[in-house]
């Protein structure tokens, strides 16, 4: 029996499955069918942005990084719209988030460490020179490529999140304030560059540390520590990294450093070189314009088949980290915000189990055709933790059961599947986390 897969196809693009979700938006990888070439869908509902006060801004600042193609950055290709959706085509980053690599392995050499530093500087100062700022930078937003290079994505986007009150100051309201600088926190209105700079200064303590300078479960005691600068070195940081991140992390916008400055810093410049790229403004705005213009001729619309389909080798790639297949059979004890195992158990008996074992550990469950959506009752540390499972044919007699988490903690993500695979040996063939054998 084949799984059912509803395919959906915009413009020229196959759409897959959902990589990342926000408020505003959701990310879903793509195939352009022309080309054969992945891609990342960022899907915009029109209403939201259209009534919003800053789309004005939004508009601007998508046509800038439009015509931007840089190294570190991540591109935007193309720019589409329907009746109700906003398509925004991005480049595809294969090497996951830089994240995974300090959860899975710890901080990084202080060598490793500069050299990520000084590609998010160069992405930032780039942005920065054509009036574009970020607003939001935190991990989920540094991206690599299959070389391992720094890819920052979310560069003109992060206005969705921002309001303009009557003081035409810049506001906002953070989910998760750790890597947000003091001057937002106490909503006075704030410089965006200063205020990604300040990120950037946490970015670079969590990669040189493995934690995070600021961190409190109360929350009101984690910003006093923002807006204090109350943090502590580890003893193996050397003193010219220490400081620089002084430097950066002086909760005074008007005396903190700026790139420039950075950019002269001696530990900075150590292995220091200038992205060379060539820098060819070839891209047209038209599509940008049609789609806040909202012009009818321009839409696109989203089909929908429903069909019974086996996973092809295209999608089998894409499931895998890295594009390595062989992620998808070795067992590695990682933290990952996705995870997958294989089955020779018949696809209806696996989603019986899932349901099985996910109801005593504090899930409700819902259920459409292979596809499941667990929502934990419980709020965790950052809310309740919501798990999208699928269940897709490889062979006639094999199937991968992709469990990725949709909202909620990374951390608790990685202990539920760690339990959920306990309850489950009779079904799991082979695991990416874990390594099991069917019991007897």
């Amino acid at each position: 029996m084949s799984t059912t897969k509803v395919k959906r196809r915009v413009g020229k693009y196959e759409l897959g499955r959902t990589i990342g979700e926000g408020t505003f938006a959701k990310v879903r990888f793509a195939k352009n069918t022309e080309t054969g070439e992945p891609v990342a869908i960022k899907i915009i509902d029109k209403e939201k942005v259209l009534k919003h006060k800053m789309v004005e801004q939004i508009k601007r600042e998508i046509s800038t990084m439009k015509l931007i193609k840089h190294p570190n950055v991540v591109r935007i290709y193309e720019v589409m719209g329907s009746k109700t959706k906003i398509y925004i085509v991005l480049e595809y980053a294969t090497g996951g988030e830089l994240f995974d690599t300090i959860v899975n392995h710890g901080r990084m050499r202080e060598d490793e460490a500069r050299r990520y530093f000084q590609q998010l500087i160069n992405a930032v100062d780039y942005c920065h020179s054509r009036g574009v700022y970020h607003r939001d930078l935190k991990p989920e937003n540094l991206l690599l490529d299959s070389h391992g290079n720094l890819k920052v994505s979310d560069f003109g986007l992060s206005a969705l999140s921002q309001q303009i009150k009557d003081d035409g100051l810049l506001h906002t309201t953070c989910g998760t304030p750790n890597y947000v600088a003091p001057e937002i926190l106490e909503d006075q209105g704030y410089d965006g560059a200063m205020a990604d700079l300040w990120s950037c200064g946490v970015i670079l303590f969590v990669l040189l540390a493995g934690y995070l300078p600021f961190e409190d479960s109360n929350l009101m005691t984690l910003y006093k520590k923002i807006s204090n600068a109350e943090f502590t070195f580890p003893p193996w940081t050397s003193f010219p990294a220490k400081r620089l991140l002084t430097r950066i992390l002086d909760p005074n916008p008007m005396t903190r450093i700026t790139i420039p400055e950075i950019l002269e810093d001696e530990w900075f410049k150590k292995g220091y070189k200038r992205p060379e790229f060539y820098e060819k403004y070839d891209a047209t705005l038209d599509d940008v314009d049609a789609v806040f213009n909202d012009s009818e001729e321009h839409h696109v619309t989203e089909k929908k088949e429903e069909e019974p389909v086996a996973l092809n080798a295209f999608e089998l790639i894409s499931r895998s980290a890295g594009l390595n297949l062989g992620n998808l059979f070795d067992s590695e004890q990682e933290f990952k915000r996705e995870t997958r195992f294989t089955s020779k158990c018949p696809p209806k008996e696996i989603v019986r189990k899932i349901e099985e074992a996910a109801k005593p550990l504090g899930f409700d469950v819902q259920k459409k055709n292979y596809k499941l959506r667990l929502a934990k009752v419980k709020a965790g540390r950052k809310g309740n933790l919501n798990v999208a499972t699928e269940i897709l044919q490889v062979a006639p007699s094999l199937h991968m059961v992709e469990v990725r988490k949709a909202k909620g903690d990374t951390l608790e993500f990685h202990k539920f599947f760690k339990n959920l695979s306990k309850t489950l040996k009779d079904v799991v063939w082979k695991s990416e986390d874990l390594q099991m054998q069917p019991a007897a």
